[in-house]
């Protein structure tokens, strides 16, 4: 059975809770008290479960996985699924998995931490300038979506699990809404909803919800 080192509140983490629930592969979680208590930042933590000091991590088989877009591609490959019908397709998916990394979730993610969850409230330059930069990239995706279903061929792929994971959080905690702005995108994100295995973030990851603080 797959274990997965998450939190609740991880987009990154939920990307492969999505995966693996919609691959049927049954898996347990460990808290990571990443916001709190800084658990990830210790010593101890980076010496026996990553190095890197992030979630998610995924125990598979004796191994041990890090990095969500690497993850993503690893059970892709292995349970045949989710990964792209052939090559053009796999080099699509890796394409956008790319730029969700650098730029989509690169962007979102620390602009809803500092939103929500950062230990004071954000300076508005730099909150300004996450925001310029989530513009251009929720911009590339909403017209990359237009007259398509899915970010890479006729089916859902990791691309999609990737690019939508911090996109199904209530918009409180990042106070960036989808609807209205990025038609494209929103109902892009209701069809992920509909795909068999997909659930609330906060119903199916470990931890507990917490209010946004700015």
């Amino acid at each position: 059975m797959y274990h997965l080192h998450g939190f609740c509140q991880s987009g990154n983490t939920f990307k492969v809770a999505f995966l693996l629930r919609a691959l049927k592969q049954p898996f347990e979680t460990t808290f990571v008290d990443y916001l709190q208590g800084g658990e990830n930042r210790t010593p101890e933590w980076r010496a026996t479960v990553n190095e890197m000091g992030e979630a998610p991590v995924l125990d598979a088989d004796g191994r041990r996985l890090t990095q969500s877009g690497a993850i993503l591609t690893w059970l892709a490959d292995r349970h045949g699924a989710f990964g792209g019908r052939d090559a053009d397709e796999r080099f699509e998916v890796l394409r956008w998995i790319l730029f969700d990394n650098h730029k989509f979730t690169g962007y979102f993610a620390p602009y809803r931490f500092l939103k929500a969850f950062a230990p004071k409230p954000p300076d508005p330059a730099v909150h300004a300038w996450l925001r310029g930069r989530l513009d251009n990239a929720f911009g590339i995706v909403d017209k990359h979506l237009a007259g398509r279903e899915w970010m890479v061929g006729d089916a859902p792929t990791i691309a999609d699990f990737s690019l939508s994971g911090y996109l199904f959080y209530p918009v409180e905690e990042s106070g960036y809404p989808v609807e209205g702005r990025y038609p494209n995108i929103a109902a892009w994100v209701q069809r992920l909803r509909g795909i068999p295995g997909w659930a609330d973030p906060y119903e199916v990851l470990p931890g507990k919800k917490l209010a946004p603080k700015w």
